[in-house]
């Protein structure tokens, strides 16, 4: 028995690409549901962000192959892929420890496009409960995710990884300032405020106390309203355009929520503008860099700004991996001992058994004699080393 992982991520897909796997909620439970329902897979959690999606899953060694299979097919089932983009070209397949590990670098941050990134962590907990709901989930991926989980807060507080924390969030509003030169006094617009990537730029706005931000919401409402922030109706985005500085947009949404006609017809003035698109699939049109004075950025744009976060917490990586080392080996340790657990019982009852006929003495020699006789060479060196150590413990 063993945990797999089919995996699509930002190292093996461009943005257009990872738009193509991108799905909905709704989309993710069915696909979820339909994979768990196969005899040969036990458990199923997916896991799908802006740079991700993954599906986890748990089953027999010897069913590996078909448990691939069956999980790929089914994911190609909720997606509709362009003829001109083979799927299954960016699909990238992980087994037993290599998949654990995955997760564990997945949970910290460390597998992200930004290293020490500090919303991973919540979508981690988020597919796992999201799993829990669907009950397509059980002891041994909801322990692996237990532990990539812990192991991702130690990094947090014992490392320096997330202690200037840097996101897809922070990266953007950067992207905007270095454009424009300050946002000191612009007018910032924000299309998908209430989401969690339109949220986290929305509050690293507020804790900047420079810019003037504008949210749209779908109806208005007052609880984000105040000197500081003018709440606007979606269906008039357009029509506020023209005085922003900066627009970007992070929502879930299947289309555009800024078209290239709309946007040009809406903007009067040729003012230095900066579009920043974080949605996959993407919000923004791209045709906008076509218009004068305006700066387009989207995910894929912010790789340079990355790679220069990444080399700087090299150091701290490398000791957020020590941390992550330890966890794997802790589950490694846990999901043998469950695997293998009814076989104690049975030797347990059988040492215990032949205890009360020949006595205690006589029952272990039997049971070392006996795993002398099973045991390989080496396998039996690894266990002798084992019960000296326990015996330099007591």
């Amino acid at each position: 028995m063993s945990i797999q992982l089919i995996s699509v991520s930002h190292k093996t897909a461009d943005l257009n690409v990872r738009s193509c796997f991108s799905m909905s909620l709704e989309q993710q439970k069915n696909c979820m549901k339909a994979i768990h329902s196969e005899e040969i897979i036990e458990e199923c959690v997916i896991l799908s962000t802006c740079n991700r999606l993954e599906i986890y899953l748990y089953g027999k060694d010897e069913d590996q192959r078909q448990i691939f299979k069956k999980a790929e097919n089914h994911l190609f089932s909720q997606l509709n892929l362009p003829d001109k983009i083979d799927g299954a070209e960016y699909l990238r397949f992980y087994s037993g420890k290599k998949a654990v590990e995955h997760l564990f670098l997945v949970a910290s941050g460390l597998d992200s496009q930004v290293i020490g990134e500090d919303q991973i962590l919540g979508q981690v907990k988020e597919a796992q409960a999201m799993a829990a709901e669907e009950a397509t989930v059980g002891t041994f991926l909801n322990t692996c995710f237990r532990y990539a989980i812990t192991a991702a807060k130690k990094i947090k507080t014992e490392t320096e990884l997330s202690k200037t924390a840097v996101s897809t969030a922070t990266i953007a509003i950067k992207a905007a300032r270095d454009a424009l030169g300050t946002l000191k006094q612009k007018k910032v617009l924000i299309i998908g405020a209430s989401g969690k990537i339109g949220g986290s730029v929305y509050k690293n706005l507020l804790s900047d106390d420079e810019a003037k931000i504008y949210i749209t919401q779908r109806q208005k409402c007052k609880k984000h309203a105040s000197e500081k922030v003018t709440v606007i109706d979606y269906s008039e985005r357009y029509a506020w355009l023209e005085p922003m500085d900066v627009i970007i947009s992070a929502t879930a949404s299947p289309h555009y929520t800024l078209t290239f006609d709309k946007v040009k017809g809406a903007l009067q003035s040729d003012r230095e503008r900066v579009f920043v698109d974080l949605a996959v699939p993407p919000d923004i049109d791209g045709r906008v860099l076509q218009l004068e004075h305006t700066h387009y950025y989207n995910l894929d744009d912010f790789t340079k700004i990355a790679e220069e976060n990444n080399r700087r917490k090299k150091h701290e990586a490398a000791a957020a991996l020590d941390i992550l080392e330890n966890y794997c080996i802790q589950f490694e340790k846990w999901m043998v001992f469950q695997t293998y657990y009814s076989n104690l019982e049975e030797v347990r009852e059988n040492i215990c058994g032949q205890a009360k006929r020949y006595g205690a003495e006589k029952a272990f020699n039997r049971f070392f004699y006996t795993l002398r006789d099973c045991m390989e060479p080496d396998e039996l060196e690894i266990f002798m080393k084992t019960l000296k150590k326990i015996g330099d413990m007591e």
